[in-house]
């Protein structure tokens, strides 16, 4: 049996096409995937993002343990000025970072946020969870790190150049003042709510991690605010556009950071600090075997997932990600070519090859084409 969210009743009621996602029943789509695509690149959507995993860190090693585990340094987020309360209101910084095995693959790509000097927040993915949960603990018990799934949490994502602004009435107002003076990646809470300016679309707007109990109440208060329901289908081709990894797809425990285009996400200093798969990495650095590129179709068709990509008329690899881009009006693509790869390129489409022109993430961001 599908797992639902506390917002699945939400989802019929407005006419969602429901679909099997990592073993969740979720919304593909409501009406119109491209006017929920283009709601968030113009306006505000929301996604119910509640079947992501939230996990809470707690022991007085808690940063040492991060530090061992995470490919980029947590210890970025304690520096001085980078956890500061706003207006009294608690805050505090978010990373971005990939999760590795010895070998230096991808086990999952997460965030992760400061709470404290001894409590760390964990955002992670829906068909990793259990697989990240046995990792973490695996791994926890030798810094005395208690991992604490929060399973009475969900997530709902707002996005969009309005969203900030639909959801400050929406919060109480000091809260709603912490947030609005947040910068990207960080977050305020309070009791109840935890804010964070992130996002998976490439536009502005907030990630709100919220009980179960308070989502639909908080759903309809931004439906009534003029917020559109978005569903996978557009968070797809929104996180395409902004040239982020699906993982899965684009990344998976066969393939290290430097290969599919999050070089930026490892830290290397200090070099002392022994990350697992630091080793791994440290043998791939100077010249990894793969890279990932952008790549953008120059004729009619659409570029899907595992088509085979050509570089100067020899196979080179293939495409990870891809699909049609409403922002652009065009078909586009994430692909994993051999390092030595150049162009010209091109995708063999039903058979038939044809020209792509590559291009470097991301495609769009915040409503602008970049490439």
């Amino acid at each position: 049996m599908l797992k639902k969210t506390a917002l699945n009743e939400e989802h019929r009621r407005l006419g969602a096409r429901l679909v099997d996602f990592a073993g969740w029943e979720m919304p593909l789509q409501y009406a119109s995937q491209l006017e929920e695509h283009h709601a968030v690149r113009t306006a505000a959507g929301m996604f119910d993002v509640a079947h992501m995993a939230v996990v809470d860190l707690h022991g007085a090693r808690t940063l040492e343990f991060l530090r061992e585990l995470l490919a980029n340094d947590a210890a970025r987020l304690t520096l001085p000025g980078k956890a500061p309360a706003v207006n009294g209101t608690p805050a505090g910084k978010a990373l971005y970072s990939c999760m590795l095995n010895e070998a230096g693959g991808v086990i999952d790509d997460l965030i992760v946020y400061f709470l404290a000097a001894d409590r760390y927040r964990l955002v992670v993915n829906a068909g990793t969870t259990e697989k990240d949960l046995a990792w973490l603990r695996r791994h926890a018990a030798r810094f005395g790190v208690e991992i604490r799934p929060r399973t009475d949490l969900g997530i709902l994502a707002v996005q969009g150049p309005q969203a900030r602004a639909r959801v400050a009435p929406l919060l109480p107002e000091e809260l709603a003042s912490a947030a609005s003076a947040l910068k990207p990646f960080s977050a305020a809470w309070d009791e109840r709510r935890f804010v964070a300016r992130t996002g998976y679309t490439g536009e502005d707007g907030y990630e709100l991690i919220l009980p179960h109990a308070s989502l639909v109440e908080f759903w309809t208060a931004l439906l009534a605010a003029g917020v559109r329901p978005c569903g996978l289908g557009a968070r797809d081709t929104l996180r395409l556009e902004a040239g982020m990894n699906l993982y899965g797809q684009d990344m998976d425990e066969s393939v290290t950071p430097l290969e599919c285009g999050l070089a930026w996400t490892v830290a290397f200093e200090p070099a002392e600090r022994n990350f697992i798969g630091r080793a791994a990495l440290e043998a791939q650095r100077s010249a990894p075997p793969r890279r990932q590129i952008g790549l953008v179709l120059e004729s009619r068709g659409v570029l899907r997932a595992h088509m085979p990509v050509r570089a100067q008329g020899a196979l080179a690899g293939e495409i990870t990600s891809g699909g049609f881009a409403p922002t652009m009006k065009t078909s586009i693509a994430l692909a994993r070519v051999r390092a030595d790869a150049a162009a010209p390129y091109e995708v063999e489409i039903r058979g038939q090859w044809q020209p792509a022109r590559e291009v470097k993430p991301p495609f769009v961001r915040h409503g602008k084409i970049l490439v």
